[in-house]
């Protein structure tokens, strides 16, 4: 592909729209950002201000609407599309529209996000290909009858997973027989409200698993990269809170597999960008696919820590034709740890209920080895109709002992004020033996920290 300088449009909101605009400034792109009126005083909004005046900003009626964000990009004269995660990241169609309408999806092709986004098709392809996966219905359960033969014959428990969307929506563990219509019914009818796709499949539910995933970027010039692996472990309903990386359950050996294995699904559907292939890992130390997202995620900043990649960066790259700057240096081994603390605007005292609100105080914290991400600023008004994420705090340093001890540090300095964060939760993580172990499984909230939810 020939090499392109690119006008990007940031469809996005929040600390993402920050570092995309972050990202463009290094690379002396143009850029343009969107937001709602509900948005009207974030953060994105007062920075592409300041770096771009008022001819950088537009305002539309939803981060959702294909149609009125690529009007935009028309009277904006962009010439790509950054659509960050969430929202438009990994919506096939909208992506086909942008190739209609001249624009640059910054992101994979449209039968890249169509084949692996739906989980169940995703599983074939990664069984072809020789990805270890976990045993699994092969496609689409329509009936409860159907799902109860499979369970049946896999054995209990068993996982039910909507085959389209993610977050955990449209998932239900059943452990008992007698629960498995109740539970299929609710997984189909959240799935069709959450992704307008009921379907639904089951797989052999991996019990205590760890939840490990790697980091992937390709370009047109034949390069594809593992940017070694990020642990997820500690989520509650299926939503992660903290990660780091590299995983402190994984030997030499074993990271090179998962390396070569992630590098495997992404030649196997050709592709280009940067995407995700998470896996789950068993306590016996086999691995297998789970899924793979098709976009930036959240946590990337903490393989930027140990890689020294500005992922971001890569993209804008990779998307204007011109091969990743970072090509050349794999295989990547990790260089010192990182962890990522995510701040969201709830009250874990109360089950992590959303706590919108104005922010009266903010106040991050600096130093050696710490990143903050963030749209706020004191007076931020932290809405109810979006994402709770209002920051996330990333540390560095030459071991886990070091970087535990950052984030300590980092979370005792950080002051929010006016609305409950996760703040004290992260305090208590990084202080739980379990947890300063290195032994953090899937259910280290419901196991170790019971009383939060």
């Amino acid at each position: 592909m020939e090499k392109t300088e690119h006008k990007v449009l940031v469809a996005n909101r929040g600390e993402i729209a920050v570092r995309i605009v972050q990202a463009c400034r290094k690379l002396g792109l143009e850029f343009v950002c969107v937001h709602t009126a509900e948005d009207i005083h974030s953060g994105h909004v007062r920075i592409a201000k300041e770096l771009g005046g008022e001819k950088s900003l537009y305002q539309v009626s939803s981060y959702h609407d294909a149609n009125e964000i690529l009007s935009v990009a028309d009277d904006a004269g962009a010439t790509a599309i950054h659509p960050g995660y969430g929202f438009l990241a990994e919506n096939a169609e909208f992506a086909r529209a942008c190739a209609d309408n001249d624009l640059v999806f910054i992101g994979p092709a449209p039968e890249c996000i169509d084949r692996m986004g739906d989980k169940s098709s995703a599983r074939e392809t990664m069984k072809m290909c020789g990805v270890p996966t976990v045993p699994g219905s092969d496609g689409c359960l329509d009936t409860v009858e159907e799902a109860a033969a499979f369970a049946e014959k896999v054995g209990y428990p068993v996982l039910i997973k909507a085959t389209a969307g993610g977050g955990g929506k449209g998932m239900r563990e059943v452990h008992d027989p007698a629960d498995l219509a109740a539970q299929y019914k609710a997984a189909r009818t959240e799935a069709g409200a959450a992704f307008g796709n009921d379907g639904v499949y089951l797989e052999k539910l991996v019990l205590r698993p760890r939840h490990v995933e790697v980091q992937v970027l390709a370009d047109d010039h034949g390069n594809a990269v593992a940017l070694c692996e990020r642990d997820c472990s500690i989520q509650r309903r299926h939503q992660k809170l903290l990660e780091e990386a590299p995983s402190p359950a994984l030997s030499e050996n074993l990271r090179r597999d998962m390396m070569k294995a992630a590098l495997k699904a992404v030649r196997a559907v050709d592709y280009k960008n940067a995407g995700t292939i998470e896996f789950l890992l068993d306590e016996r130390g086999q691995f297998y696919f789970m899924e793979m997202n098709t976009r930036v995620q959240v946590e990337h900043p903490v393989t930027e820590e140990i890689t020294g990649t500005d992922i971001i960066k890569e993209q804008l790259r990779i998307a204007a034709g011109e091969p990743m700057s970072c090509a050349g240096r794999a295989p990547f081994s990790p260089s010192g740890h990182a962890i990522e603390l995510r701040i969201n605007a709830e009250d874990p005292e109360h089950g992590f209920r959303p706590c919108p609100g104005t922010v009266t105080r903010f106040e991050p914290p600096a130093g050696p080895g710490v990143r903050v991400e963030t749209y706020l600023r004191p007076g931020s008004r932290i809405s109810p109709y979006y994402d709770s994420l209002v920051a996330k705090v990333v540390v560095h340093g030459q071991d886990r002992a070091e970087a535990v001890a950052r984030a300590k540090r980092a979370l005792d300095e950080f002051v929010i004020e006016g609305i409950a964060t996760t703040i004290p939760f992260h305090k208590r993580v990084l202080d739980n033996e379990v947890f300063l172990a290195g032994d953090a499984t899937t259910d280290f909230i419901e196991t170790q920290m019971g009383d939060v939810l």
